[in-house]
């Protein structure tokens, strides 16, 4: 396959480069673009920001942007249940320290996965998401195919919520150990709050950022085979407007175009 390469699988649009830096500055181009046009067009403009190593590329470029952080909301996608905002694996304190800290956007939305009541925070946040509609989501894909942590087992693609809490599977919970976030599988909550697949796929665009090779498993599912839950990302490929930004190793094993 040359590199970089664009191509089409069904709806979903698919971009490969020769490096994770390659990739995050073209994703962080997608994504300001939509931003830029939102603001210029409504006065303020709402993100969902993924939040792991995957995304490093992407918000490390996003933040060089000349963006009117101002007129922007933050949603995030996931949150563990039962830890509190400053443990180190906290998407919480990822986002708060990667982005919120540093552009102050308008509005910053957490997702409270120590709450009391989990059912009222999923009411709290589907609240919230459904009266500032997404204009883009910047989402990864896990080992496994999840897409924020709908694993295989969970994942429903006419999912009646916009939020839900989730039981991890084993392959989820290991690449949380295997990316240092957590020192043993033992520590790694074993549930979570989640966007669901239809939540996510509701965004007006959707920006999905995979490098490394560890992932190429699953970007070959998702692109490679049916579209079905066994493969959560696979979705995407029924999205109006998404993007999936490959580096040259996550996308090693797809056959050549």
């Amino acid at each position: 396959m040359n590199i970089p390469a664009s191509f089409y699988k069904d709806k979903l649009k698919v971009e490969i480069f020769r490096t994770a830096a390659e990739m995050g500055t073209a994703s962080a181009v997608f994504v300001s673009d939509i931003l830029k046009k939102a603001i210029d067009e409504r006065g303020s403009a709402s993100l969902i920001l993924g939040t792991g190593a995957s995304q490093y590329p992407l918000h490390d470029e996003l933040l060089l942007k000349d963006l009117d952080w101002k007129k922007i909301t933050l949603f995030h996608l996931d949150e563990y249940i039962g830890i509190d905002s400053n443990h180190p694996a906290s998407f919480r304190r990822f986002l708060r320290e990667r982005i919120a800290e540093k552009v102050f956007p308008g509005n910053v939305y957490y997702l409270n996965g120590d709450a009391s009541d989990p059912e009222q925070e999923i009411k709290r946040y589907e609240a919230l998401l459904k009266n500032n509609p997404v204009d883009v989501a910047c989402i990864g894909i896990g080992e496994n195919g999840h897409i924020a942590f709908n694993d295989p087992v969970v994942a429903d693609f006419n999912d009646p919520e916009y939020l839900k809490v989730v039981k991890m599977d084993d392959a989820c919970r290991r690449q949380q150990v295997g990316e240092g976030w957590f020192p043993s599988l033992a520590d790694v909550p074993e549930t979570a709050l989640t966007l669901t697949i239809p939540a996510i796929m509701d965004s007006r665009y959707i920006s999905c950022t995979v490098p490394d090779e560890r992932k190429s498993d699953a970007v070959y599912n998702t692109l490679e085979k049916e579209i079905n839950t066994s493969c959560p990302a696979s979705v995407l490929r029924r999205h109006n407007n998404a993007v999936l930004f490959l580096d040259r190793f996550s996308a090693i094993k797809l056959p050549d175009r």
